[in-house]
Order: C-alpha cells, then structure tokens, then sequence
C-alpha cells in the first residue's frame, strides 16, 4: 500500500499559531443541502459504517442500495429542509443547524483556549460529509501540527459514534507516514462542566417559559444488542440523568429517560421517547419540557424528530403543552466546559510558549549543513 505525499517541510520553521498542537472536534456529520441526491451520498457513507449497521455486508449492501437509498433521501431531504438555516440577507452563513453550531464551537473552543494562554489551533471535522475527518488531518499536518488531540461531540461514549470517529482516524493514519501523535477523548457523560451547562440550560427554561410537570431526558437511541454486547453507552445515558436531575433536585418521579431515532425493525434501548410523550399525554400529563443531553448541539434529531414531531405526537395524544429545551449550542457554560476537558487531555503537552527563535535558526542551520533543501 502507498502512503500519501508527505507535504513539503521547511526545517526551522513554525507555523502561524506558533504551535505543536491543535485540536479536532469531530461531529457525526450533515449533507451538503437538503436535497435528495445529498442525501443519498450522505446516508450511502453513514449508513455503510459497519459501526453503526452491524448486519453481513452482502446482506445489507443489497437492502441499503436496494430500498433505503431509493426511497429515504426524498423523505429525509424534506426534514432537513423543514430546519436548514437560510443564508443572510449577503448571502452568508446558514446551512444544516449541526454544522453551524459545531463551527461555532470550534471557533469558540480556540478562543477560549487562547484566553486561558493555549496556543491551540481548533478545527471540525466531520465523520460522514464535508469537511471530513481525514481532509482535516491533512490540513493539520501541512500547517505543521504534529500534537493533535480528537474530541468527539458525543458526551456518552458508543461504539457507533465514538469508535467510528476514532476508525476514521486509525484509517487516516495507516495511510501516513509521518503519523502526529494522537491523543482521543473517549467521552464526558459525567464531567462537571457539561453537567452545569445542562442544568443552567434548564434552569434558564424554567426562568423564561415556565416549569412543567415531566422533564423528559430524551437519548439518541442504539440497537438494544449493542447493551448486551458490552456497549457503555446505556449506562453512560442514565449516568448523565441521574447527575442533571440530583443537581435540579428532581425525584424520580419527576423526570423520564427515553430513546429516539430508532431505525429498522430490530428492538432498540427502551422506552421511547414518541410511545412514552403519548402515553403520558393519554395517562394525563399536562405538560411536558423535552431535553436532549446526547446532543451537544442542535440538529435534526432535536429540531424536527422532538420539536417538531415529537411535539404533535404528544399534543395529539391530549397533552395540553410541550417545551422542547434547546441543545447547548454556542452557550458560554459549555463552551467553558469544553475547554475543560479539551485543557484536561492536553495536559502533559507544552501548548503555551512558543518556539525559540534561535533554536529554529540552529535547526536550519544544521539540516542545511546535512545536505537539507529546505
């Protein structure tokens, strides 16, 4: 197997950030429009993951090109649409709601850092769609980073979501010769920060609309197998629930924890969230507050799968109101906690002075003298 080309090097030299070190926030990813062909190629690449479809290749290549890529983009184009962020009136800006707060987080994790005294370069990379993971390790590595710690933004780890990040990575590097190092953050269910975040997002709701009757813990959902296979993601969910709702001071009877987004006819972590707001409604819960403390930014899962549908579900089944609780996003307590937990992984690693001068000039001066050309 070749490796790739290796980018051109300057011996002496530093980049702008004056920096070893940079860090790669990673998300699951959007497609390029709401449109069906964008969708196509964007479920073609998720849904080809065998993290997250754990089903024979032959077997499932034939019902993913067969049915699910004829029919699902179409849908799912018009979802997406129902939520994309319009450009403004210069035509700036907009596009998929994950996409734009994850760049936001990004350009905020950088500065907070830099506040802090870090000389960190901050960027996205997407696991499925653009800017992908391995564009952005190269883009990396030709400005001259060789320190690169991958965070996830996925607070509880899942082989489905975590692990694939990190084999996007592994397939990265075994295709480089000159591999940075590499450090991974495998997840932060439990860190204080995003805990504190979560509970001034609610309290901040109940502040400015008011406090239901149920708050409801709403988790993207994973094949039920996965639990019994050893996937910690179940328990990292209900971990995150039990810390949000000691520190809201609600009792158990207050607040519910359920699983969206499930695919295929396979049994998926239970209960979920749609079946659970209807039978509340129908049982007599008035009303309802929905947060989703898997999403560390918004996306379609939260704006249309709980804000929309989820919504006039519950409302339909009798409920009488529904608050859906906006994801972190851009908020200054989780950008703090991030660069929490980004500072506490980059420790160990000298990200606040900057190179010497004069030892630069002597590494040119020395690679020069062995024949270098640059």
């Amino acid at each position: 197997m070749a490796f790739q080309k290796e980018p051109a090097y300057a011996h002496g030299s530093a980049n702008k950030f004056q920096s070893n070190t940079a860090v790669l926030l990673c998300n699951l990813g959007t497609p390029d429009a709401p449109t069906a062909p964008a969708l196509r190629r964007y479920l073609g690449e998720f849904l080809s993951d065998h993290r997250v479809v754990e089903i024979p290749k032959p077997i499932w290549w034939l019902i993913l090109h067969g049915i699910i890529l004829r029919f699902r983009p179409a849908k799912s184009a018009k979802k997406y649409e129902s939520i994309w962020i319009k450009p403004d009136a210069n035509g700036q800006g907009g596009g998929s709601p994950l996409k734009v707060w994850s760049d936001k987080n990004a350009l905020l994790l950088q500065g907070s850092l830099a506040q802090r005294g870090h000389r960190v370069r901050t960027l996205l990379g997407m696991r499925y769609g653009n800017p992908s993971i391995p564009s952005q390790l190269d883009a990396l590595k030709a400005e001259g980073f060789k320190r690169i710690l991958i965070l996830p933004l996925y607070p509880q780890y899942s082989g489905t979501t975590s692990a694939s990040v990190f084999d996007a990575v592994y397939s990265w590097a075994s295709k480089t010769r000159t591999v940075p190092e590499l450090r991974f953050v495998n997840h932060y269910h439990d860190h204080p920060g995003f805990i504190e975040a979560l509970v001034q997002r609610v309290r901040h709701h109940w502040q400015t609309q008011g406090r239901a009757d149920q708050l409801v813990m709403s988790f993207h959902g994973v094949p039920e197998r996965t639990l019994h296979l050893g996937d910690i993601y179940h328990c990292e969910c209900y971990k995150t629930a039990r810390l949000l709702a000691e520190r809201l001071g609600l009792s158990k009877e207050q607040y519910k924890v359920t699983f969206q987004s499930r695919f295929g006819k396979a049994k998926w972590l239970e209960p979920y969230t749609e079946p659970t707001l209807i039978e509340m409604a129908q049982k007599g819960v008035k009303s309802v507050e929905v947060i989703c403390p898997g999403f560390p930014v918004d996306c379609l899962e939260t704006l249309e799968e709980i804000s929309m549908e989820a919504k006039e579900a519950y409302l339909h089944a009798g409920g009488k109101e529904f608050s859906y609780i906006p994801c972190l996003n851009d908020s200054q307590p989780w950008i703090s906690a991030l660069a929490d937990i980004a500072e506490q992984h980059l420790s160990g690693w000298d990200t606040k002075s900057a190179p010497d001068a004069q030892e630069l000039a002597l590494q040119k001066q020395l690679a020069a003298a062995l024949g270098a050309k640059a």
